[in-house]
């Protein structure tokens, strides 16, 4: 073997080893931070309460009522036979009534453009997402050149 390549090998030895060990030096920065952050909030709590052996003062949560998109919940679910697109966020419906109101097959373009957005890609690419997951759940028709129809 010569000089050059056991260079090579060495180098490309040493850069993966160094890539590891740097992915395994910021989990353990997470979890010393993660440590941290119980530590203070370990440190009021035994405070309040003299190391648990008086009630807390803290009053208990009034129960959150969620929406769709909060714990988990879809915002698009998927569609079974007879579901409506009330069951939909507004925004959702309106892409639906884009979708459906059109001649032919849409492109995530022309949605949003009707949606009143500019056609940069930073405005496009949420559009084609959501079109997507429309599909995805069975509310639309993908093709295979990218555009959306109606089932």
């Amino acid at each position: 073997m010569d000089v050059l390549t056991w260079t090579v090998e060495r180098r490309m030895h040493l850069a993966e080893r160094a890539e590891l060990l740097r992915k395994e030096l910021a989990g353990i920065e997470v979890e010393v931070a993660r440590l941290e952050a119980a530590e203070v909030v370990f440190g009021q709590w035994a405070e309040a309460t003299d190391g648990g052996r008086q009630p807390s003062g803290i009053i208990e949560p009034e129960p959150v009522v969620a929406g769709p998109g909060a714990g988990g919940m879809r915002l698009v679910p998927d569609r079974v036979e007879g579901m409506g697109v009330e069951v939909l966020t507004p925004e959702y419906r309106r892409i639906m009534e884009i979708v459906v109101s059109s001649d032919g097959p849409v492109m995530a373009k022309d949605v949003a453009v009707a949606l009143g957005r500019d056609t940069t890609p930073a405005k496009v690419e949420p559009v084609r997402g959501q079109l997507r997951k429309l599909a995805d759940r069975g509310w639309i028709s993908r093709t295979g050149a990218g555009r959306y129809l109606t089932r």
